[in-house]
């Protein structure tokens, strides 16, 4: 008879929150799977755990889940843990999970903690609807594909995001999504917790230095586009006249386009569409 994988929340931060139930079988099980076996050793020490660790990264989880799954096969029971949060959010436990269900081993949730949960429900945006997106790619190019294509998602937008990076994320995101209400939630649960709320506008000017922008970061952005007091008073904005307004003022093209958007609440590519629009009209 096979063992069981049981894939354990830990704690993000604060090592007060685990369930009593992780705590039981991370005890019981043969062996605990680890992201980093260094890390998760402070979290076992913590509660007298003395289970055998073995690592379980990106870089091993092919043949490191195949060695995992013939312990299951052979009747062990095995835990996966990350170095916070759930398994297979935004972490290794994926792949050793369909291993294990292809291999008709059972796998149970042990739930817990979750950065992205914890933010979200702290965020004053709404809960209703959300779409997860995992981190966003690091090269501006392909980020900004990737915000354009979750533009019209009718759902709170959630993210991760490295700090040294989240300066260049927030400004791609008023460009492209326009300017939104939105939450940068760090170091939840630790010493210095930090949720910043604000328009994207704000949250540019707020995290512009490298020195605001540390620790492990959650993005959230609502779903909707803030519309400028001028739309909000019902008058029809003429964006080329906008932009040559701007122009006019010794801006370039692209800064005055930029700019426009910004004023008007609305994406860069709005923007744009809206400008082709209006000067194929003349």
């Amino acid at each position: 008879m096979s063992g069981t994988l049981y894939l354990v929340a830990t704690p993000i931060g604060n090592l007060e929150d685990i369930t009593h139930r992780a705590v039981r079988l991370l005890r019981e099980v043969s062996v605990i799977a680890c992201e980093d076996t260094r890390h998760t050793r402070k979290l076992l020490n913590h509660y007298g755990i003395n289970t055998r660790t073995i690592s379980y990264h990106e870089h091993n989880e092919r043949e490191r889940g195949l060695e995992l799954l013939r312990l299951l096969e052979a009747g062990s029971d095995v835990a996966i843990v990350s170095d916070a949060g759930t398994p297979g959010i935004s972490d290794p436990g994926f792949q050793l999970a369909r291993l294990a269900v292809e291999g008709d081993v059972r796998v149970v949730p042990v739930p817990g903690p979750s950065a992205l949960i914890a933010a979200l429900i702290a965020s004053g945006l709404p809960t209703d609807e959300f779409f997860f997106a995992g981190f966003l790619p690091a090269r501006s190019g392909a980020r900004r594909t990737k915000l354009a294509e979750l533009r019209s998602i009718p759902a709170t937008l959630v993210f991760y995001e490295a700090p040294h990076r989240i300066a260049a994320t927030l400004r791609d995101a008023q460009e492209i999504l326009g300017e939104r209400e939105a939450v940068v939630a760090r170091e939840l649960t630790k010493m210095h917790e930090e949720i910043v709320r604000g328009r994207l506008s704000n949250l540019c000017s707020r995290f512009s230095s490298s020195e605001s922008a540390r620790g492990e970061m959650v993005l959230i952005i609502d779903r909707t586009v803030i519309k400028s007091e001028v739309e909000n008073a019902g008058t029809v904005v003429s964006i080329d006249a906008l932009v040559t307004a701007l122009e006019a003022e010794g801006l370039d093209h692209r800064s005055a386009l930029k700019k426009a958007a910004r004023e008007l609440g609305i994406s860069r590519d709005e923007a744009y569409r809206r400008l082709v629009a209006e000067r194929g009209r003349e």
